[in-house]
């Protein structure tokens, strides 16, 4: 669709353009007389000079050069399809249990059996791979806790971090509230909620300077979603014995349901693979509304016709003077 990007430079010029055009051509006129008065023995040859087909003809391409600036002026342009923005994202953080129990070989990839932690690297970095409108992070964690990347847009980096997930990495122990504590100092407010993905076989916290109890709080106050994934169970956990504690700590369904996220209990590949589909559905990116459209700028085609009917004009009046 074509229109007129400032329509009052062409009501404003091309009467001013036509006004000139008829002053020139007075002009010329008058100038041909004054000529002949000036010159009685050239009458004949200057009257047969003002007969001749061409004679106007540079005051009608002055006039006609002059009216298509007055069009280039009014921004002639094409306009075509609204431009959609990209999606508003969020932050998430991957927080991805190393200890000793994602090494065990229950989930099967290829008709092959594998670790736990090979078939999540593979099902998170589709999950990323989906969502480029969202910052990712990723926080390793055992015996200690550590960034492996902070929140950023730059997927290929993410992607490679969570390559870089080895299994006892961080210790093997579980330090399940400084992760938790550390994945929060990263999650700034914005617009839309960030959210936390916590994965891990649900074994009891038993390092660390911070209590899941307390991570728990912190989220709550902030407002952050904490998405639980439970992988298998720690088999580990056979024969150890278990002793009640004093100050009984929050499990990942409790992490879960207290933040306003969701626990999901992984047994195989299909149930990782459907855990990421429903969490992608949870943490929805928000749709911008389109505000602008594609234009395609016109204004330099009667720009440059203008230039070459005034120059030609100018050339065909200097050849009649000379």
């Amino acid at each position: 669709m074509l229109e007129l990007g400032q329509p009052l430079w062409l009501i404003a010029l091309l009467p001013i353009a036509a006004w000139l055009a008829f002053g020139l051509r007075r002009s010329g006129e008058g100038m041909s007389a004054s000529w002949r008065l000036k010159h009685p023995h050239l009458l004949p040859a200057a009257a047969s000079e003002a007969r001749l087909p061409g004679a106007r003809l540079p005051l009608w391409l002055t006039a006609l050069g002059l009216a298509l600036i007055a069009v280039a002026l009014s921004q002639p342009r094409e306009v075509g399809q609204w431009l959609t923005p990209p999606p508003e994202g969020r932050d998430i953080v991957l927080v991805i249990d190393t200890s000793q129990t994602m090494s065990i070989d229950d989930f099967q990839l290829g008709g092959k059996k594998v670790e736990r932690l090979a078939v999540l690297k593979a099902v998170m970095g589709r999950f990323i791979e989906g969502r480029p409108a969202d910052r990712f992070g990723v926080i390793a964690f055992g015996s200690q806790a550590a960034t492996l990347t902070p929140p950023t847009f730059d997927r290929v980096h993410v992607l490679a971090q969570l390559q870089r997930l080895q299994v006892g990495m961080a210790g093997d122990n579980t330090a399940l509230g400084d992760a938790l504590g550390l994945a929060l100092k990263q999650l700034p407010p914005k617009r839309l909620r960030p959210a936390l993905i916590l994965v891990s076989d649900d074994a009891p916290s038993n390092s660390g300077d911070l209590t899941p109890a307390e991570a728990l709080a912190v989220a709550r106050q902030l407002g952050v979603a904490i998405h639980t994934v439970q992988v298998g169970s720690d088999l580990f956990a056979e024969g150890r014995v278990e002793v009640e504690a004093a100050d009984p700590q929050p499990n990942m369904a409790d992490l879960a349901r207290v933040t306003g996220g969701h626990h999901y209990f992984v047994r195989g590949t299909e149930d990782a693979e459907q855990v990421i589909r429903d969490i992608g559905a949870l943490e929805k990116t928000l749709a911008r509304p389109a505000r602008h459209r594609e234009i395609r700028e016109w204004y330099w085609l009667p720009l440059a016709l203008a230039a070459a009917l005034l120059t030609l004009g100018r050339v065909l009046a200097m050849r009649r003077e000379a």
